[in-house]
């Protein structure tokens, strides 16, 4: 879904960490490497500022201190690639940079549907991702108020780090340091090999053995103490 007649794009940009790394490559976790790619969106609204402050100089600020956090955030500045090397996708942290699409809209916050995302949130104020691994576009609506909406691909960041993302954003938007500070040392995440077998592990769980033509149909004559499992 396209933006609307009643959304107006007055800019776009691609915003890039402050203080760019080396490039390099950095491969996902392998719970990551599970994970198919698909994109996660939020977004945030924010009522019209006590104080005076144009769109233009909200945005300045923004983007300033985006840069800033990218330099913390360095990967999501990357783009998701094939290293042949390795023979994976992996995130190069080229410092490519975020595209940061800036927004006008005839409509008030309070018009906003919420209970029915996929047609006031989706595609309106929430960007499509079309490079990299973040898109971020900040809309000001007709009241004077702001929406900031995040696209993140999945493999790169989760929930947890897309908040802790946003938070560090947010305090370094205040000026202030960031009280979350990432970590992308891959090898405390790599599988680990014990180097001893314990007869004990056996006593941790209990085997599973499916159920016998016989037990199923004595438990079809007592339904009284039937279970609905869920997975």
């Amino acid at each position: 879904m396209g933006i609307s007649e009643k959304y107006k794009v007055i800019g776009k940009e691609v915003v890039r960490a402050q203080e760019p790394w080396t490039d390099h490559w950095l491969p996902f976790t392998n719970l990551d490497l599970l994970v198919p790619p698909f994109d996660v969106g939020s977004f945030f609204c924010y009522k019209k500022p006590a104080h005076d402050i144009s769109f233009l100089d909200m945005l300045n600020t923004l983007k300033a201190s985006l840069s800033h956090a990218l330099a913390l955030y360095y990967p999501l500045a990357g783009e998701i690639m094939w290293n042949a090397v390795d023979g994976e996708n992996q995130i190069r942290c080229n410092n490519r940079g975020v595209d940061f699409v800036e927004v006008v809209a005839n409509v008030e916050l309070k018009e906003l549907n919420l209970y029915n995302p996929d047609e006031s949130i989706e595609g309106k104020l929430i960007p499509k991702k079309m490079h990299g691994v973040l898109a971020i576009q900040v809309t000001e609506l007709k009241c004077g108020s702001i929406v900031i909406g995040c696209m993140f691909d999945h493999r790169a960041a989760d929930g947890y780090s897309a908040n802790m993302f946003i938070s560090s954003w947010a305090d370094i938007t205040r000026s202030e340091t960031p009280s979350l500070l990432p970590s992308f040392q891959r090898s405390m995440l790599n599988p680990r090999c014990p180097t001893t077998y314990s007869p004990s592990i056996n006593d941790m769980f209990t085997l599973f053995e499916p159920p016998t033509k016989h037990d199923q149909d004595k438990n079809d004559d007592n339904d009284d103490h039937a279970l609905i499992n869920r997975v």
